[in-house]
């Protein structure tokens, strides 16, 4: 009930908004004393008689059509517009408001598609696309608007918001995730729910699964185009841009196609390597429990398995004493190891440490299979990296570190198999919910997309503010602003699955942004023979993920003072703008000239 209210609330609003923008009329002067005035022209006031001969009504301050050379160009030829500052600031906050909605009603859309069909299609293909819709709508627009010269004054609208929601996304509201997620830190780890150090830069943080890191590894390569573009540039050669654009295009296409097939098959992948580490910790507690329950030491002086010990073990384990091990004395054996920490189906790993122990395949376990089963597992263990090997060859030590180590890798990966799956009540009116909601979001983006990007255009000739700052810092709050919110609410529940989730959701809304937004604006650029003049904004996105990427690719835990960093980002982000175009603009930093293209003055400055 409370999600339809939502709806049906922002449903409303969205409404309000349109009879608000539906209403602004504009009217002109009536001039007093004026000779040439004809009944048409004056309204009558209602009182006296005559109609039109009485005292009209004279309309002061309101004109129909704006003074010559300040005039505005309505968009759909029926949309509200207006030269002035205040005006345009109030229409960028209706559309920006119109756009969040959009943003929000994909985002509920996505969430309930995603409860009935799960993952896969429509976990990796269709949530990253409508993810990142909004966006790619305001770039696509902001290429298409009237001639090549206007197109390429307003496409840094575009550029704008591509590098604001990039900048956004791994600064503001990754800075904000830690602080909110923070829990304290023990052995490098987060403790899930626990928070007692308070604002400690050290002592405090969270913690991720590895497939997190994976995640941001990809954000890292997914720059590669941003690059490619920018080579005839960087060698100050006047040749080859167009080429470039092209190239840069197609690996952004191919990026695209990549990182969607990754996400329909991750989750496979995901359980396939989530099954293998619970598989490898059955292992290890079996190991550590035969070790705490030996009558003696597993392994000789001479560091091979003790035979012996071994059989006494094996006896141990053979409840009815008949020389086989069965799959019911095998699941006794495991379920009074007791790995609580660990969800582990016991069917499951029986069936499994049968299939790899049972070489007769006679479902049962002779001593010569256990032998060489154990034998096999402690090289294993041994091979694994245990600090106290020097210890000697016949400590066992290591056998509570290669527990603790496959205990730790199966943390990382997530598991998640102990959520309860709720499922979902009724079907077919959350399936209809989900399609209105999508639909909705995806209309109202695609209808109010090119008002705004005007809106912003007229401001930035207004105040004389270059249209990519006014793109850079207020778009990404209409188009992000709920994924800030999700991966904040998130955050908040500190433990390391939510957190996890909300890092992945974050860099993969930045892959998506140079993907799917960056080929929709690289495709305009070719096309419509654009000039690429975005060097430094295309060195804040790199600079950003790069950092961010670089935090985030080899380590899982991060402590209160990343966020620091993260918060220091996007002040930067500005001034390598504002330095990069002050140089660009004085005679000694001015760029090479393409021969045929006209820089649009309004690219780094007012017209």
């Amino acid at each position: 009930m409370r999600s339809e209210r939502r709806v049906f609330g922002g449903f409303l609003s969205a409404a309000l908004a349109l009879i608000i923008l539906a209403g602004v009329a504009h009217g002109r002067r009536v001039s007093e004393g004026s000779s040439s005035l004809t009944p048409p022209d004056l309204i009558s006031d209602g009182v006296r008689d005559g109609g039109f001969g009485g005292w009209p009504l004279r309309l002061e301050g309101l004109e129909l059509e704006a003074p010559e050379g300040e005039a505005c160009e309505q968009t759909y030829g029926f949309m509200p517009c207006t030269t002035t500052v205040l005006g345009n600031l109030f229409l960028i906050l209706v559309y920006g408001y119109l756009m969040f909605l959009a943003a929000t009603y994909l985002s509920s859309g996505s969430e309930l598609l995603l409860e009935i069909l799960g993952p896969g299609i429509v976990g990796g293909l269709f949530l990253p696309i409508l993810g990142a819709l909004p966006d790619a709508m305001l770039i696509l627009v902001s290429g298409l608007s009237g001639s090549t010269e206007t197109a390429q004054s307003q496409v840094s609208v575009g550029m704008g918001l591509l590098a604001g929601s990039t900048v956004m996304l791994l600064t503001v509201i990754w800075g904000t995730c830690v602080v909110v997620g923070k829990c304290d830190l023990h052995g490098s780890v987060a403790k899930d729910g626990e928070d007692t150090k308070g604002f400690s830069l050290t002592g405090s943080g969270v913690s991720t699964d590895i497939w997190t890191s994976y995640a941001a590894r990809i954000m890292v390569v997914s720059v590669i185009p941003f690059l490619l573009v920018q080579l005839p540039q960087l060698m100050h050669s006047t040749w080859g841009r167009h080429l470039a654009v092209l190239i840069a295009l197609v690996i952004s296409l191919l990026q695209l196609i990549l990182y969607c097939l990754y996400q329909v098959f991750q989750p496979q992948i995901q359980k396939r390597r989530l099954a293998y580490a619970k598989h490898k910790h059955v292992i290890s507690g079996i190991l550590r429990h035969l070790k705490m329950h030996s009558l003696g030491r597993l392994l000789g002086d001479d560091g091979r398995p003790n035979k012996e010990v071994i059989e006494k073990l094996f006896r141990m384990v053979d409840g009815n004493n008949d020389g086989f091990i069965s799959a019911t004395e095998l699941q006794a054996l495991i379920v009074g190891i007791r790995l609580d920490a660990v969800n582990v189906d016991e069917d499951d790993a029986v069936k499994k440490l049968m299939a790899e122990v049972d070489t007769s395949n006679d479902n049962q376990i002779d001593f010569t299979e256990f032998m060489n089963g154990i034998s096999r597992w402690l090289e294993e263990a041994r091979r694994s990296g245990a600090s106290s090997l020097e210890a000697g060859p016949a400590s066992m030590k290591y056998l509570d570190d290669f527990h603790q180590q496959t205990r730790r890798e199966h943390d990382l990966l997530g598991d998640q198999t102990d959520e309860a799956d709720e499922g979902v009540e009724n079907p077919k009116w959350t399936s209809f919910k989900a399609v209105l909601l999508l639909l909705l979001g995806t209309l109202i983006a695609a209808a109010f997309a090119d008002p705004l990007v005007d809106a912003v255009d007229n401001f930035s000739d207004a105040t004389s503010i270059p249209p990519f700052f006014i793109s850079f810092i207020a778009l990404p709050l209409a188009t992000n602003s709920s994924e800030a919110v999700s991966a904040i609410i998130f955050a908040s529940r500190k433990r390391l699955r939510s957190a996890s989730l909300t890092f992945s959701e974050l860099y993969g809304a930045v892959t998506m942004n140079n993907a799917l937004c960056l080929s929709v604006f690289l495709a305009l650029v070719y096309i419509r023979g654009l000039m690429w003049d975005f060097s430094s904004e295309v060195l804040i996105i790199f600079v950003v993920c790069l950092v961010m990427g670089a935090f985030a690719s080899f380590r899982t835990t991060f402590p209160l003072w990343t966020a620091s960093v993260a918060f220091l980002l996007y002040p930067l982000s500005l001034a390598l703008v504002k330095v990069k175009q002050w140089l660009r603009e004085s005679p000694v930093g001015l760029e090479p000239k393409v021969s045929g293209v006209q820089r649009p003055p309004r690219l780094d400055g007012p017209c």
